[in-house]
């Protein structure tokens, strides 16, 4: 059985689905994947059934009723990925605002030692395009508050293209997991810096989505800010 699984939670993502999954199976490596739908009502989840039936071995999906967050999503993921014994479990947009090539770039810094590898762009050689500038400020800036507040070491903390060994996530409570939006991303990060594991940031580009619509609000940005100082003062 191969050994790494990629969840992509997807809602209304009918643009990219299928060219996301056509790439994830032309890599050089046999990645499986999880597809995580919330109900997506412009028929996400039917274009992978279809294409379930190209790739019955290593495709798979979960449909939950309605929009339940992003957060939510992943930890259904990784619970369904430990119950199989997946030892790499990766998380990544379905958008191609991560490049699937990078993939193999995140394996190779776990099977290199690291316990939670993270396509990073703040660390030297990571970049972003097509963002404009309001969101590139705010995603910098949203960074250097955590690491400001947390001293969590990482410095693209809210990123959510990543690669978890897993024992990482058989030691972190995941049903103790609280935030579901953007908050989700470094809540996760800080449990694992806090149980000890090893972190490495891996350069990646960041690319805007070309179809289909984001999922960040003012609503979710406004639990990342205020999960900070939650998470400050939590005991794990």
């Amino acid at each position: 059985m191969p050994d790494s699984i990629i969840i992509l939670p997807t809602y209304n993502e009918k643009e990219n689905i299928e060219r996301m999954l056509q790439k994830i199976f032309s890599l050089p490596y046999p990645f499986h994947v999880l597809v995580v739908d919330d109900g997506s009502p412009d028929g996400t989840a039917d274009i992978v059934k279809t294409y379930r039936e190209k790739y019955p071995d290593k495709l798979f999906i979960e449909e939950r009723k309605g929009k339940l967050g992003l957060g939510t999503a992943y930890i259904h993921g990784f619970k369904w990925a430990l119950a199989k014994g997946y030892e790499f479990i990766f998380e990544m947009d379905c958008d191609f605002s991560h490049n699937p090539d990078d993939l193999i770039r995140l394996k190779t810094a776990c099977d290199n030692g690291a316990d939670l590898a993270i396509g990073s762009r703040y660390v030297t050689g990571g970049k972003i395009k097509n963002w404009p500038l309001d969101r590139l400020l705010m995603s910098y800036f949203a960074s250097i508050y955590v690491r400001m507040v947390l001293w969590i070491g990482i410095k693209d903390t809210t990123a959510g293209f990543k690669c978890y060994r897993k024992r990482v996530l058989e030691k972190i409570k995941l049903n103790e997991v609280r935030y579901v939006g953007y908050a989700f991303q470094i809540e996760m990060k800080y449990r694992t810096r806090k149980a000890g594991y090893k972190i490495t940031e891996v350069p990646i580009t960041f690319t805007d989505r070309q179809f289909g619509t984001s999922k960040m609000s003012g609503k979710i940005f406004k639990e990342g800010l205020l999960g900070v100082l939650q998470l400050r003062f939590m005991k794990f």
